[in-house]
């Protein structure tokens, strides 16, 4: 009988707690739905530069098909990159920040791009902030559009779209200047 009891009791206090487990791992945000949604416009430039001593992207993989392939970006290259962004179009204009993540070559036809870039900003009113992006983007189009997929910081859920521009593009090496203009909705 007292076995019996023993097993009853440790079977309650194993059940009781199953169901604390279970009714805590979840809880509403006070927060929510007090938080106003914001549309945040900016504007600001990225250097990309593939070539020189410094470069600020380096490419990381590649196919061994296009291996001796001539072009700057070959189809299936992977490129590591730590791009600064400025104020304006010159390489002296002021560093707001900088782009890290990959890109990959991805057409075999024309020069088009998978990126997946985290836009970190260092100075200014978004200071340790960052939008990150995932999306393709089609080099040779002259006015182009990206997806903005995320946030951190003062851009937390971020969500929204960016223009592209080529400012300046070489195409022998592949350095550019891209002018982004973004508008992102985040809270």
């Amino acid at each position: 009988m007292e076995g019996r009891l023993q097993h009853f009791l440790c079977g309650m206090i194993l059940c009781i707690s199953t169901l604390q487990v279970q009714c805590k791992y979840h809880r509403e945000d006070p927060h929510h739905g007090l938080m106003k949604e914001r549309k945040t416009h900016l504007h600001f430039y990225l250097h990309d530069i593939l070539s020189g001593k410094k470069p600020s992207a380096v490419m990381v993989a590649q196919a061994n098909t296009t291996i001796g392939f001539k072009s700057a970006t070959p189809f299936g290259s992977v490129y590591a990159i730590d791009d600064p962004l400025t104020q304006g179009p010159e390489p002296t204009s002021k560093v707001i920040g900088n782009a890290q993540g990959l890109y990959v070559s991805s057409s075999q036809d024309t020069l088009s791009i998978v990126m997946y870039v985290d836009f970190g900003f260092t100075t200014g009113k978004y200071n340790g902030s960052s939008i990150s992006v995932f999306s393709r983007n089609p080099v040779m189009e002259t006015d182009r559009e990206i997806a903005v997929v995320g946030g951190r910081g003062k851009f937390r859920m971020a969500r929204g779209y960016a223009k592209l521009k080529a400012s300046y593009f070489n195409a022998t090496n592949g350095d550019a200047i891209i002018e982004y203009k973004m508008t992102v909705f985040h809270y």
